[in-house]
């Protein structure tokens, strides 16, 4: 039986704009993934899940206590977590007889699960047994390097391979300097069931040109795991997750409006004729007609209403002939 989800009526601002922000957006923020920790873990588990959360700092949620969750087979609690999170990425680790060292990585669209990948851990090498001077600062956006051909022929490690940047990409930036490269994450597909990560730091040289010299240093962690089960979306729920909207950065044009080279913006506006004299203004005793003045405009205005008058009755004695 399915869980009914109550529907949540804001009763202040603040809370109406915390709904607001978890609606679809045209540009969306940076996801956050949850941390989450099985019902059993081994210690690999939750070194492995400690590392995770190191690197996607300060965009992850750690989950410390145990939870029973076993998304491939009932999905809908950390379909709830995460809509209450709002976070669209998960990774769960766990073990059990039949499957130690376990962890699943996954994604949610729309809050309903879109695609998983379940890993099992051969070998680990933990962040705390690297050197500490070669560690970098948490928020660096890291370059990611798949290394194989078979990240692009096997549909569940290329699934695998778009789970890994989503996860590890970072926030989307239309430019980004020399020396902010600081970290590099190496994804190598061995065969079609085994898969290896490295992490690097990126180390720039002097070499007497205008390029530096780029050496790597092993930072951590390092882990080598196989692929177990996946569970991929369909071709239709695909497609409607990666829509976009068209023309969505277009500036839309507005008519009549332009910019000099100081950045100056100058507007054309087009009105009708209008007649001045009639414009309502401040009364001021020293512009005000005097009694000659409106004695002429008095007797005008006679002439014209009895010019008017005259050629009215000869408009009519003209048509009774």
């Amino acid at each position: 039986m399915g869980v009914i989800q109550r529907v949540v009526k804001p009763r202040n601002k603040k809370s109406r704009r915390a709904l607001e922000e978890r609606e679809p957006k045209a540009i969306e923020t940076l996801k956050q993934a949850l941390i989450i920790r099985g019902s059993h873990t081994s210690e690999t588990v939750r070194e492995v899940l400690k590392d995770l959360a190191t690197l996607k700092k300060p965009h992850a949620i750690s989950f410390s206590k145990k939870n029973d969750y076993r998304p491939f087979e009932d999905p809908v609690p950390i379909e709830t977590i995460g809509v209450r999170a709002d976070a669209s990425l998960f990774v769960l680790g766990n073990k059990t007889k039949k499957r130690p060292n376990n962890l699943t990585f996954g994604r949610t669209f729309d809050g309903k699960l879109l695609d998983m990948v379940e890993l099992g851990i051969d070998h680990y090498v933990p962040l705390s047994q690297f050197d500490s001077d070669s560690k970098i600062d948490s928020g660096i956006k890291p370059c990611l390097i798949f290394n194989g051909p078979l990240f692009d022929t096997v549909p569940e490690l290329a699934r695998l391979k778009s789970i890994f940047i989503d996860f590890f990409r970072g926030p989307i930036v239309n430019k980004i300097r020399l020396a902010g490269i600081e970290h590099c994450l190496s994804f190598t597909a061995v065969s079609e069931t085994k898969v290896s990560l490295r992490s690097y730091k990126i180390a720039m040289k002097k070499s007497g040109t205008r390029f530096p010299r780029i050496e790597l240093i092993d930072m951590g962690p390092h882990m080598d795991c196989s692929l177990r089960r996946t569970h991929l979306a369909s071709e239709d729920l695909m497609k409607s997750a990666l829509k976009k909207v068209k023309n969505i950065n277009k500036v839309k044009k507005i008519k009549n409006v332009s910019k000099d080279g100081l950045d100056n913006t100058f507007g054309r506006v087009h009105i009708q004729s209008q007649k001045v004299g009639e414009i309502q203004t401040r009364k001021r005793r020293a512009l005000k007609p005097s009694l000659e003045e409106k004695k002429e405009a008095a007797s005008q205005k006679a002439k014209e209403v009895e010019e008017a008058h005259r050629k009215n009755v000869e408009a009519v004695f003209m048509e009774t002939d």
